[in-house]
């Protein structure tokens, strides 16, 4: 059984049992009751379960079916998967080269990024408010915000305004994360206006690098935003199998793994 496999037989379990306990998850799946604490706290932070004392349990009743999921504050994915994240932001900076056009979204890792790229010639566009902050203390970086309604959980700009700005441009480079990275249904967010104006960003740039720490994987959020056939590269923590790793070779995709 393949990890994102395992996470969706998972799931499937809880919400039918409404709970669950590791001791048993851990017999039905195969694997160690250590692995499946692993998997119950990715699929937590993804928003697909709740943990409890020794299992999980289901959260579909408190969601209302058909309507977006309500983002994540900032301030929560900012200390989730922190140090990852970080790894991860470090490892996509080098790929950054002077006089590039590149795109950061909203996430944290995307914000680490700007925390670290140094001060060269550069162009970004990004839609998150926070990262342009950031990078508005490099004097030789071109900032372009893309303007829009403010999301207040993200601190990032969506809506009509934000999707038709980037309609305007074009990158060499855009980083981007997604709250689910699956094998069959692709990349998805959580939101409907989120993944609108990602959807943009994908199609924008020559190439599309997902910054995705092993929480991401195997999860399958409300709204889908793409294929993973626009991905071109992958930076990912060492917490992802390397069976994984191999998979998403396969689609053509090089693997980088911090």
């Amino acid at each position: 059984m393949l990890v994102a496999e395992r996470y969706e037989r998972i799931v499937q379990l809880v919400n039918e049992r409404g709970s669950i306990r590791v001791t048993e998850l851990s017999e039905i799946c195969g694997v160690t009751e250590e692995t499946i604490r692993r998997d119950l706290d990715r699929l937590e932070h993804s928003g697909r379960l709740r943990r409890s004392h020794g299992g999980a349990v289901s959260i579909k009743d408190q969601l209302s079916p058909g309507r977006s999921q309500p983002e994540t504050p900032f301030t929560e994915r900012e200390v989730a998967n922190a140090a990852e994240k970080q790894r991860i932001a470090e490892e996509a900076v080098k790929l950054i080269e002077p006089h590039q056009k590149i795109l950061l979204d909203a996430s944290t890792t995307a914000w680490y990024m700007a925390r670290l790229i140094p001060d060269f010639p550069l162009t970004v566009l990004t839609n998150s408010i926070k990262a342009a902050a950031e990078l508005g203390g490099k004097e030789k970086i071109e900032v372009i915000s893309t303007g829009g309604i403010m999301a207040h959980r993200s601190l990032s700009f969506v809506g009509p305004l934000a999707e038709r700005s980037l309609e305007s441009y074009y990158v060499d480079q855009a980083f981007l994360s997604f709250k689910g990275v699956h094998l069959e249904r692709g990349l998805s967010e959580s939101n409907e206006l989120q993944a609108r104006v990602k959807h943009k960003m994908v199609h924008i740039a020559e190439q599309v690098v997902l910054l995705a720490d092993a929480s991401k994987f195997g999860v399958q959020a409300f709204k889908q935003v793409a294929d993973l056939s626009c991905v071109n590269k992958l930076i990912t923590d060492n917490r992802l199998e390397a069976h994984e790793h191999q998979i998403y070779r396969q689609l053509g995709i090089e693997v980088i793994t911090v």
